[in-house]
């Protein structure tokens, strides 16, 4: 069975991979650029909280790290 495995994922990792989303109706480079457009409003709406005073600066930072992870 092993060497079954092995000569399957040989062949199959030298083949073309092509995927579709047949109902989708936006492209990639729509859905990439609301995705970008969303973190950048969470930024905005971070950096622009004066509840937090100077000390706090590292947490602003962090909140926005964090919206990329």
């Amino acid at each position: 069975m092993e060497l079954y495995k092995e000569i399957l994922v040989n062949v199959l990792q030298r083949q073309q991979v092509r995927v579709l989303f047949p109902r989708l109706k936006i492209s990639a480079r729509e859905i990439v650029g609301m995705e970008c457009y969303k973190a950048l409003r969470k930024i905005r709406a971070i950096l622009a909280d004066d509840r937090l005073n100077d000390a706090e600066c590292f947490q602003k930072i962090e909140e926005i790290v964090q919206v990329f992870d």
